[in-house]
């Protein structure tokens, strides 16, 4: 099962819920003249996202599979949507494309330096690397201009079933996500090093208006601003020495 919203104009959240993670799974379907898909999902749920996908367009006229590092839920199904829409084509930071997606993808993707633009038609999106944010050498943000959303990834992940969109505040939830990732298998979920503060700032200064989040809600309040305390949020819950 899944859930379909428009959080934004022609941007399509597709959220898929796993019980046994209590985490929803989002990617998101922008309408275009190239249409994008940001997150091409795991392997083992790709029937259930094809699906959702075709209820909004041809999934044959993908352009763009779109995604911020390698993992699973980020890129994990990426051929089965490259060998369905043919003239489709990877797009990541340009770390990416070179040291995974030269061997992974079927495909030769398009690699994107820091602040690199390019369109689909009427949106405009610029890639900002955040290495090692959350987490991954490669990764990266991708900022859509036109409606100022950020597609943040796994930044402000939080458990649970929740709602499509929001303007309630999500930090305490991420918070209490965090701190139980930490205290569980997943301790070294993500760094805290002296490069966080300095990105988030970067960030905040696109004044998005909209965060749409690869695991919760999607966040349409002050966005500056939860970018900025996203910072100590992190700095307190992540900087603490793991206890091996």
């Amino acid at each position: 099962m899944y859930q379909l919203s428009e959080i934004t104009d022609n941007v399509y959240r597709i959220s898929i819920y796993v019980k046994d993670f209590n985490l929803q799974f989002n990617h998101f379907l922008i309408k275009d003249d190239e249409p994008m898909l940001y997150h091409a999902g795991l392997q083992q749920t790709f029937p259930v996202l094809l699906e959702a996908v075709s209820k909004l367009i041809d999934p044959r006229l993908l352009r763009w599979i779109g995604f911020s590092h390698f993992e699973v839920d980020e890129c994990g199904a990426l051929n089965k949507w490259l060998e369905i829409a043919p003239h489709a084509r990877p797009v990541c930071s340009d770390i990416g494309a070179l040291v995974n997606m030269s061997d992974f993808a079927i495909r030769p993707a398009v690699g994107l330096a820091h602040r690199e633009t390019f369109s689909t038609g009427k949106f405009k999106f610029q890639f900002f690397k955040t290495p090692h944010l959350p987490h991954g050498w490669d990764a990266g943000v991708l900022f859509e201009q036109h409606n100022r959303t950020l597609f943040c990834s796994d930044l402000f992940f939080h458990h649970g079933n929740v709602e499509p969109l929001t303007n309630n505040d999500i930090l305490g939830i991420h918070q209490a996500s965090l701190e139980q990732q930490q205290a569980g298998p997943l301790i070294d979920y993500s760094p805290y090093s002296d490069k966080t503060l300095p990105m988030l700032q970067e960030l905040s200064g696109l004044e998005p208006t909209l965060l749409a989040t690869m695991h919760g809600s999607s966040y349409n309040g002050d966005c500056k601003q939860m970018l900025l305390d996203l910072d100590s949020i992190m700095r307190s819950t992540l900087s603490q020495p793991s206890i091996l």
